[in-house]
């Protein structure tokens, strides 16, 4: 796939430089799209199409590089195995001081854990710590084990996020638009996330004219997983040591 914009018209007219300038002052959201060749975006219904474009306005989606003193932070959303399977998604993150740093995306369908693990060790992933959803908890109807003891048995540290519970789609949306301000995003890994955030938008009732939450599809589990780290994040003190273990005991939930 080629991208193409305005730039690569040599005979682009005034008339048309115009309206460029008028999109990009009054509606950013479709902007990039429409006049840079990116991909794209639920503009009606979408929950993060603006705020990712204040975060490329801000100059903060660029090269980004993992510090090698703060620990790595995988946050899972779970897919299954199988050609009609959900799929996995994987964000890589750090959180440096006031900063978030996101690494890195990975994205499968189909795909056995082993194909995860793997891929998470080739990156130099190997001991970053695996945030799971509740349902990681969940036992394999042919293993047996758990989600969350496959990734222990590969030697991955452990942490299972509790179900927030009714309302937990909107609690994931609001926490990814509060902590959205402190992300930087590293530009050519993180590409295929970021268009998945920037496309996921609300399901509308279009007889009704009423929402109806978050539309499953293809970019729901890139925003599932992104929103289990916002859900996740807390903000580091001045005064802690910079892997101060997280204080899970207000959500149940326990380092494995």
């Amino acid at each position: 796939m080629v991208k193409a914009n305005w730039r690569d018209n040599p005979w682009f007219p005034s008339v048309l430089e115009e309206e460029r300038e008028l999109d990009l002052a009054k509606y950013p959201d479709r902007y990039h799209h429409v006049w840079e060749g990116e991909y794209a975006r639920a503009f009606e219904g979408g929950y993060f199409a603006s705020v990712l474009s204040q975060v490329r306005k801000e100059g903060r989606i660029g090269k980004v590089s993992a510090d090698p003193i703060l620990p790595l932070r995988a946050f899972w959303d779970i897919g299954g195995a199988g050609a009609k399977a959900d799929a996995m998604a994987i964000w890589i993150v750090q959180w440096a001081g006031q900063e978030i740093r996101v690494l890195d995306y990975l994205e499968g369908q189909g795909q056995v854990l082993g194909y995860y693990t793997n891929e998470l060790h080739h990156r130099g992933y190997k001991k970053a710590i695996c945030y799971l959803p509740h349902d990681g908890v969940n036992a394999n109807v042919v293993t047996g084990l758990r989600f969350k003891d496959h990734l222990r048995d590969a030697e991955f540290q452990v942490e299972v996020i509790p179900n927030q519970g009714s309302g937990a789609a909107a609690m994931r949306i609001e926490a990814v638009r509060r902590i959205f301000p402190r992300c930087w995003f590293n530009e050519p890994t993180t590409e295929a996330g970021r268009d998945a955030l920037g496309f996921y938008h609300e399901k509308k009732d279009e007889q009704h004219d009423v929402g109806l939450g978050p539309e499953h599809d293809w970019s729901s589990h890139a925003a599932d997983a992104f929103g289990l780290m916002a859900i996740a994040y807390e903000e580091p003190s001045r005064l802690a040591a910079f892997n101060r273990p997280i204080d899970w005991s207000k959500y149940g939930s326990s380092l494995v």
